[in-house]
């Protein structure tokens, strides 16, 4: 994988999904004063700080303006030495490529043992059921390798590892400090719901729908109030609302789950300002469906 990647997927996705409005990512800012988003196009990182320690949740695109807009929060690049990746696709670890501006070379990053073999080679990411094969990531920064269920502290910060396969072998999901959950895609946020992720980017829909359903029972019997947050689609607190449709899978060129109307195309940031990042929140959807 290669800038080049980030671009061409950039072109083609954008093509492929215009006016869908399928990919609603949140814009940079403040979700509250722990958990700030960067948008990249169609995708969102995200930071978690807490008592003078940040880590990172993903790493999106191999993109130009990433140090930007992380100045847009006051984030300095260097500051950042932990990052959480949920799987390893183009959208997801592009900062830590080989031909990327290298902003966290030094930085740790934590990945799940399943998943690591799509760095290592083993494996091949295959999406649209099996029939393309995505390039392969290269990166050199020291890695962690998590299983499922470990916990990890870095200063203060609490974070569990939940693996969530079926989007990709072995796609991780972070509940951080028992409150926040960074689920990466594995749900998918329509007007009326959550949603397994977009079907023709799953290596297996009906695992995900299966990891889904083991993910909710896990959020569920901690009965604490939560903040659940996508890569694509934005975040809410109200796990009904996240979990409605969770036996369904959004199939981006069906009508139910588009609007061929939207005069959306997701890699379109012009809404995406350093004044909005300093002063707008970023809000919850709307679970009213409208």
């Amino acid at each position: 994988m290669a800038r080049k990647d980030s671009e061409n997927q950039k072109k083609s996705m954008s093509i492929l999904f215009r006016g869908k409005a399928i990919f609603k990512p949140l814009n940079t800012g403040w979700i509250d004063d722990h958990t700030a988003c960067v948008r990249e196009w169609i995708a969102n990182i995200f930071f978690y700080t807490k008592n003078g320690n940040t880590v990172m949740i993903d790493a999106g695109y191999n993109y130009r303006r990433l140090k930007e807009k992380m100045g847009w929060l006051d984030i300095d690049p260097a500051s950042i030495q932990d990052i959480f990746i949920t799987h390893q696709d183009t959208d997801h670890v592009g900062a830590l490529e080989r031909d990327s501006e290298q902003l966290f070379k030094d930085a740790k990053i934590y990945i799940g043992e399943i998943e690591n073999r799509y760095l290592t080679g083993e494996v091949r990411r295959k999406v649209f059921h099996g029939l393309y094969k995505l390039p392969m990531v290269k990166t050199d920064n020291p890695k962690v390798l998590l299983k499922d269920g470990e916990v990890i502290h870095i200063g203060d910060i609490k974070i569990e590892c939940i693996l969530v396969p079926g989007h990709t072998w072995g796609h991780m999901v972070y509940l951080i400090d028992d409150a926040y959950l960074f689920t990466g895609d594995t749900i998918w946020f329509g007007a009326d719901g959550g949603y397994s992720f977009i079907s023709t980017l799953a290596e297996d829909n009906k695992l995900a729908v299966r990891s889904l359903a083991a993910l909710e029972k896990i959020i569920r019997s901690r009965k604490q109030p939560l903040k659940i947050i996508t890569g694509h689609t934005g975040w809410t607190d109200d796990p009904d609302f996240a979990f409605r449709h969770r036996k369904e899978i959004c199939k981006p060129f069906t009508k139910k789950y588009t609007d061929p109307s939207a005069p959306y195309d997701g890699y379109i940031e012009n809404d995406d300002t350093e004044e909005s990042a300093r002063n707008i929140p970023l809000r919850k959807v709307r679970t009213d469906g409208i």
